[in-house]
């Protein structure tokens, strides 16, 4: 610490080796009421302190590019102690990167203090992974620590200025995504850098550079190193983009796909699978675009969904019932999943709904289609037929009574029953052993 401290003072006379380009309103396009309200306060109430504040990273980038951004993060030169003393409704959360969640109304605000540029005493794992660093730094270097040029970009919703060290803007206005240092050693201290990068790429349609690009492939295996948490994190912001299915196919392509969905190429190699799965990819991008609600359990559901069938499959024809075999197949490849991607088990909970009720859909007689259209997930599961059928593996016939029946009223479904199959069962009839009711039907 006393090390990092005497470098930072001794290097304050020092030119920048980065200066900053000040952009004004008239030259970056940003329109101050595209800011949402609790980060204009945030940074109002920060700076009125004597600190510096700005709007920075995504949302800049976003509003630079014509986007909306869906959350606003602030930087400052204030620790997180003092951000704390500053807002009555906030608090100190994370350990490898402590930040301040800030509530303004409705809104919660990422306050973040600007950190120094990494050293020899940074912690890191034996593959060079970042793994604590809390050190403070000046706003020149907390630019240098951002990943891409076009997330280090810093907005000042009080002067209306772009603060850009690293010619972020220019590269946005290039179609450009290009890194800030080597891009080897940042893939080393972040390997969820490898994501950003094909889930920016695909969100603003970006070249990568070369120098970003070229190393991928070959670090790719340092995914394996990420905590499940953090990659399951990832992989919903990746999804739930609005770009999921140029997302997956940049995916494929720079050889990522296998470290986070390990049973996705062998759901490539079957012609429905991969049908059924890019379906739904490009299903949920639809939804998103048109803002409406989407979730993340029907869409692991679709993407897990083939997995699921083969080893089903595999257990009924080696004999098994049933109903005890799907239980089991989905158990087992949720856990392969789990090994690798932390999945919530209220998600999980959806994603087991969904696929118990597939095989309720052919019960079309009797009392069972009254009851599946009771069921909670029932919606979900129908959509989910829908997808199956789309791409052939469901009959459409079969999605388009369930349709038929959901809109029909109570004499019509009677009359839509098919006839019921199943085995009939005897009823006794109670307080009478099987003799006695015989002698009594004689009487009569």
């Amino acid at each position: 610490m006393i090390r990092k401290l005497l470098r930072r003072i001794f290097k304050r006379g020092e030119p920048s080796p980065h200066p900053v380009e000040i952009i004004p309103a008239e030259r970056h396009g940003i329109r101050p009421e595209g800011v949402s309200p609790g980060a204009r306060r945030t940074c109002e109430t920060l700076q009125q302190a004597g600190h510096r504040a700005y709007v920075v990273g995504g949302a800049v980038r976003d509003l630079i590019a014509g986007r909306q951004p869906k959350d606003f993060d602030i930087a400052t030169d204030a620790t997180p102690d003092e951000v704390r003393r500053l807002f009555r409704r906030s608090r100190i959360i994370g350990r490898r990167f402590q930040i301040v969640h800030v509530m303004q109304g409705g809104e919660t605000l990422e306050v973040s203090t600007f950190r120094a540029a990494h050293d020899e005493d940074t912690l890191k794992d034996e593959h060079g992974r970042v793994l604590r660093d809390n050190v403070w730094g000046s706003m020149e270097d907390d630019a240098a620590r951002r990943d891409f040029t076009i997330n280090a970009l810093y907005y000042d919703p009080i002067s209306g200025a772009v603060f850009d060290y690293h010619h972020g803007v220019r590269d946005l206005q290039r179609k450009t995504l290009r890194m800030i240092g080597d891009s080897r050693a940042r893939y080393r201290e972040d390997p969820v850098r490898m994501l950003r990068a094909v889930r920016f790429s695909a969100k603003l349609d970006l070249r990568l550079a070369p120098q970003v690009q070229a190393p991928i492939r070959e670090m790719a295996e340092l995914i394996e190193n990420v905590p499940s948490s953090r990659l399951f994190d990832e992989m919903l912001k990746l999804l739930f983009s609005g770009h999921a299915v140029e997302c997956v196919k940049r995916l494929r392509e720079d050889g990522l796909h296998q470290g986070l969905l390990p049973l996705l190429d062998v759901i490539f190699e079957q012609p429905l699978g991969e049908k059924f799965v890019m379906l739904a990819l490009a299903d949920t991008d639809l939804r998103i675009r048109a803002d409406k609600r989407t979730s993340p359990g029907f869409l692991f559901a679709t993407l897990l969904w083939h997995e699921v069938l083969a080893n089903w499959e595999k257990r009924k024809n080696n004999g098994e019932p049933p109903v005890p075999a799907l239980h089991t197949a989905m158990d087992e490849v949720l856990d392969t999943q789990g090994e690798k991607l932390a999945i919530t088990r209220r998600i999980a909970g959806d994603i087991k709904d969904i696929w118990l009720l597939q095989p309720r859909f052919e019960k079309r007689g009797g009392r069972a289609p009254f009851r599946l259209i009771e069921q909670q997930r029932f919606r979900a599961a129908w959509d989910f037929l829908l997808l199956r059928a789309k791409s052939g593996e469901a009959p459409q016939e079969l999605a388009d009574w369930w349709l038929a029946f959901q809109e029909a009223g109570n004499a019509e479904r009677e009359a839509m029953l098919k006839p019921d199959s199943g085995p009939k069962k005897r009823r006794r009839s109670r307080g009478r052993k099987a003799g006695e009711a015989g002698a009594a039907d004689a009487v009569l």
